[in-house]
């Protein structure tokens, strides 16, 4: 099986090579078919191609640039995109550890837990990131993209899809952020998950979003609904009757800098054993983000969650299943806690090449009716700090370094503490 693999990679590579050194001199194809496809590099793309790649990149500083390389028509109308990139993570724990390769405060064990290690060594391939995007214009649906890829986070290292929608006349359909966050307001962080109190989810959606009056733009949407609690013998998370309902609106005043406001409306329904019936319990959330450039060098970032039942959309939380909790007070029924989340982050550009920057993040869970039976072990502040500084060696080359602390604080007032130095290197093709 090794030979066949190597045979093949050699095959691949004589055969793939001379195209990949002609596509980047010339486009030229003497090729009278009107259907005819080329292979070129994106800058040899057509002026809307290039633009429709440029304005559709996924937003979040973890997600990858425009492809590198595209297949097109003769016409330059339509294209297909296939990109990515390999990261590798060396990641360094001491004066206590997070037990997961992305740094959650929440998961920063006690001695009680069975772990009594204080340092901590892991390395990390598996955000390395793989996709496929198609990208046209057409008389009826004007501009439209489609985009499909995923990185190796799945169970065993195996591939996970990440991103899979669909994009046209407004209309988003498919599997990709959803509208009750703001990916573009994230600051720069190795760590994948990025700050403990930040807004980040995927869903199953189906939303619209319109630009007007130059500046604004506004979305509404309906999305498939993910609820995670803790339950007990009496409890259980039923099959959800509704979906979640987003929107948001925001103002734009140039192309790195806007303020969105966002909110979320759900409704989640939960078995009890106690009286055999269905029940549901109201969720809902806003938030505020905003990011901006300043003194040419300096970028600000911030936003400010608060709501109740928001846990599965919030860092930190979303680790705990406290979208729904027991209510101590009512036996056989659930209830949805109070929560928030926060962080603010700056970024300094020392030449085109280099930059470095900091954020400082905090999610809290709130006590309600009750909650929690038993202060100790349970949950009630993250804090989150990150600063690191990226080296974009050549335009697909970039290095980082990054140190981070954490503290998880729980209702007893009793905290602890974990350091982590994470160092990256990142190519993207």
């Amino acid at each position: 099986m090794g030979n066949l693999f190597k045979s093949v990679a050699v095959l691949l590579g004589t055969g793939l090579l001379p195209v990949f050194s002609y596509a980047q001199k010339s486009v030229i194809i003497e090729d009278d078919e009107p259907n005819s496809i080329m292979f070129i590099s994106r800058d040899k793309a057509g002026d809307d191609i290039i633009t429709i790649l440029n304005e559709n990149q996924l937003p979040r500083f973890q997600d990858p640039k425009a492809p590198r390389f595209i297949l097109t028509d003769r016409k330059g109308k339509f294209a297909l995109g296939i990109g990515g990139y390999v990261k590798a993570t060396a990641e360094y724990d001491f004066g206590g550890i997070v037990k997961d390769v992305d740094f959650y405060p929440a998961l920063i064990p006690n001695g009680g837990s069975g772990d009594y290690a204080h340092n901590q060594f892991q390395m990390d391939i598996t955000t390395s990131n793989l996709f496929l995007q198609l990208v046209g214009h057409t008389k009826r649906l004007g501009d439209f993209v489609v985009h499909v890829g995923g990185n190796f986070r799945g169970s065993g290292s195996t591939f996970e899809l990440q991103n899979a929608y669909a994009s046209f006349l407004g209309f988003t359909v498919g599997y990709t952020y959803g509208l009750f966050m703001d990916a573009a307001a994230g600051p720069a962080t190795i760590d994948f998950a990025g700050p403990g109190g930040m807004t980040f989810y995927r869903a199953t959606q189906l939303s619209y979003q319109r630009s007007f009056l130059k500046h604004w733009k506004a979305a509404i949407g309906v999305e498939m609904p993910d609820v995670n609690g803790t339950t007990n013998d009496n409890l259980s998370i039923s099959t959800q009757r509704m979906p979640d309902f987003t929107a948001y609106g925001q103002y734009n005043w140039n192309s790195q800098s806007h303020i969105r406001v966002g909110a979320i409306a759900r409704s989640m329904t939960y078995n009890s054993n106690i009286d055999k019936k269905a029940h549901s319990k109201a969720g809902w959330g806003v938030q505020a983000s905003t990011t901006f450039n300043f003194l040419r060098k300096f970028q600000a970032f911030g936003q400010f969650s608060y709501g109740h039942g928001i846990g599965s959309f919030m860092n930190d939380l979303s680790n705990l299943n406290v979208d729904l909790v027991p209510n101590p007070e009512k036996e056989g029924r659930m209830q949805a806690l109070p929560m928030l989340g926060w962080y603010a982050g700056l970024q300094y550009n020392i030449t085109p090449k280099v930059f470095m920057s900091a954020s400082y993040s905090q999610s809290r869970l709130y006590s309600k009716d009750g909650y929690p039976s038993d202060p100790s072990e349970s949950f009630n502040k993250g804090r989150y700090f990150v600063a690191n500084a990226f080296w974009n060696v050549t335009s697909n080359l970039q290095a980082g370094i990054e140190y981070l602390r954490g503290k998880r604080i729980d209702f007893n007032d009793q905290g602890r503490h974990a350091n982590r130095v994470n160092l990256s290197v990142q190519y993207s093709f």
